[in-house]
């Protein structure tokens, strides 16, 4: 299956790009998805272990199963005051 992966601010600065599409084993999870982005090494290695992540626009967590065609946003921390 493919999914998109979406990146924003410091998550895109640090892989270099805004998207990108994964080819994953059936039946993974986010959680596969996000050790197969680190896998990649250089910036992806970066990435953390359990970020803020939507799902098609939904919040998920790691253990969520992921199916062909959807759309993954990585979600960096927000800073304010």
């Amino acid at each position: 299956m493919e999914v998109t992966v979406l990146f924003f601010a410091a998550h895109r600065e640090r892989v270099g790009t805004a998207d990108v599409v994964v080819s994953l084993p059936d039946r993974a999870t986010v959680g596969t998805l996000l050790s197969e982005l680190r896998a990649r090494g250089g910036g992806w290695a970066d990435l953390p272990s359990a970020p803020a992540v939507a799902v098609n626009r939904s919040y998920a967590n790691v253990d969520s199963e992921l199916s062909d065609g959807d759309e993954v946003a990585l979600i960096p921390p927000v800073a304010g005051g």
